[in-house]
């Protein structure tokens, strides 16, 4: 993940934070795969099961930040080395976000489960796109962040419209199922918290992509425009 040093211990101390990073994006990445079955199936099981999963995750993110502040310590490392541990930081606290995330999807769910049955009638199954694009955003996320790759960094940054688009096109639909059956007003506020969570999570993509340029370009392109960004990266 990053160029060789003198030190043989400090790039095993620095590939060993990447592999654990790596390993809680896949814990993450189940939680969402589980939140979204729950979701179209309004399953509680596998509702349940991703809440239990989120007391692994928070374990996880203390650990990986005890071990780089030892690195940290230990190393004193400067310039590229620096902006990596700080990003492999800021991924970390993104990736324990979307865990919240995904359990914020399924204690949506169960509390959806546990009303009248018009929350069943509810457009659910339109939020399987959104989904999608959120989940395949931060696979590609993790994906670059492993390579460093700045050019697959600005496209999850590009592809970030389409789930906002996405999301405001569901809100609309949710609205006008409101106007039409007043019943279906309280088990529509659960459907919105979860389409807000599934755009949240293209939202920690988004930053774990801005990282990586911090990273190889020492660039921080957060709230810029893509035409600076694109420019930071030549």
């Amino acid at each position: 993940m990053a160029d060789k040093h003198l030190s043989t211990q400090f790039d095993s101390d620095l590939n060993a934070l990447s592999s654990r990073v790596m390993e809680l994006g896949g814990l993450v990445e189940s939680q969402i795969r589980q939140a979204v079955y729950a979701l179209a199936h309004f399953n509680e099981e596998a509702a349940a099961q991703v809440i239990a999963t989120e007391a692994r995750v928070n374990a996880m993110e203390v650990e990986i930040d005890r071990d780089l502040s030892s690195v940290i310590a230990r190393r004193q490392p400067t310039a590229r080395d620096l902006r990596l541990l700080m990003a492999i930081s800021k991924t970390t606290a993104n990736l324990e976000r979307v865990g919240d995330e995904a359990e914020r999807i399924a204690r949506m769910v169960r509390s959806i489960i546990g009303k009248s049955g018009h929350g069943r009638t509810l457009p659910a199954t339109e939020l399987s796109v959104a989904s999608e694009l959120a989940s395949g955003q931060l696979r590609k996320a993790l994906d670059a962040f492993a390579r460093l790759d700045t050019t697959a960094a600005v496209a999850i940054l590009k592809g970030d419209d389409l789930l906002d688009q996405e999301f405001d096109g569901f809100v609309r639909k949710l609205i006008t199922y409101m106007m039409e059956d007043p019943r279906a007003i309280s088990p529509s506020l659960d459907l919105l918290f979860v389409a807000k969570a599934i755009e949240r999570i293209g939202d920690h993509a988004k930053n774990i992509a801005e990282f990586i340029i911090y990273v190889v370009k020492g660039a921080d392109v957060r709230h810029s425009s893509m035409e600076n960004i694109e420019s930071a990266i030549r």
